[in-house]
């Protein structure tokens, strides 16, 4: 039997610190001996079809295959399906939303990744993009560091407004929406960038000496939120560099491997350092892992099978 999980099953399921400890043990373990593929394939029009395969951890008993339609002007922009098989046997276990999956995945880890490389006491926090995924680095960060203060920035003024008030009232934190990307940065110490866009939103002159920047958009060639001065002066930790170089933050500002200080993985492990300097810039940028769908699916199919959560489905009948 397959167990279903839909978006309303996940969003009972998850609970933040347990995807977070999830993320870090995938971070912390060893490198897995199969090379994984994050393929992305343009379909006519504005649409691009994304396969990830295959997602394994270390000590998991099972792997992902995720499959996403992503198309920007619809609503939601993410649709698909992450797999979740057994590794010895290839029982498909489960059928989890990728868009919840993804949202969370990519958040908590951005979380952590911002956690590790901003400065100690950074506290004011500028939001550029308030979609799904800063929710969940909002909600990851929290977790980890308080805030002091928040900036919220959006094509749609309401959901910057929404989104700056229901996180200012969870905080208990002043909040506010700035009308452009480089206004809301103006002064911040953490700047989460999640957008679709296709030129860059900030150069290094709207950010102050010893910002930390989380850019989650550019995941794919093309997209770019960050102008090249701006990457080429910080310190830039992502989470696969070849793939950054192909088509993450690097490609966008037309860097070699050369640039990067290393992987969140490194940093994690301790194998290279994160912030060097007080008043250096410093960029996460991470175009997303199959691994990191493993982590959250396997928590959230645990999760299910102890409270009886999620409708079983006999593919097979």
């Amino acid at each position: 039997m397959t167990l279903l999980l839909n978006r309303s099953d996940l969003q009972s399921l998850l609970d933040p610190a347990d995807c977070l400890a999830a993320l870090r043990r995938g971070f912390t373990a060893e490198p897995g001996e199969v090379a994984a593929r994050r393929v992305v394939t343009p379909l006519p029009g504005q649409g691009s079809a994304t396969a990830l395969i295959p997602g394994l951890i270390e000590g998991v008993p099972a792997y992902t295959v995720k499959v996403n339609a992503k198309f920007p002007g619809a609503r939601p922009a993410l649709r698909g399906v992450v797999c979740l098989h057994d590794l010895e046997t290839g029982e498909l276990l489960a059928l989890l939303d990728s868009g919840t999956v993804t949202a969370w995945r990519t958040g908590l880890a951005a979380a952590l990744g911002t956690h590790a490389l901003a400065r100690r006491a950074a506290a004011k926090v500028a939001v550029i993009g308030a979609g799904a995924q800063a929710e969940l680095v909002m909600l990851g960060l929290s977790q980890l560091r308080a805030a002091r203060e928040l900036t919220v920035c959006d094509l749609d003024p309401r959901r910057a407004t929404d989104f700056a008030e229901r996180h200012g009232a969870r905080l208990n934190v002043p909040a506010s929406v700035a009308a452009e990307p480089r206004v809301a940065a103006q002064g911040a110490d953490i700047i989460v960038v999640a957008t679709w866009a296709r030129r860059p939103l900030l150069h290094a002159a709207d950010v102050v000496p010893g910002a930390h920047l989380t850019s989650l958009g550019a995941d794919e060639p093309g997209k770019c939120e960050l102008a090249p001065d701006l990457v080429q002066a910080a310190r830039v930790v992502v989470d696969d560099v070849a793939l950054s170089v192909e088509m993450g933050v690097l490609a966008a500002a037309g860097l070699d491997v050369k640039h990067a200080a290393g992987t969140l993985r490194d940093l994690l492990r301790g194998q290279v350092p994160g912030r060097v300097r007080e008043r250096e810039i410093t960029v996460y940028a991470p175009v997303g892992l199959p691994w990191q769908d493993l982590a959250l699916a396997w928590t959230a199919y645990r999760a299910a099978a102890e409270a009886g959560v999620g409708t079983e489905f006999d593919l097979l009948a």
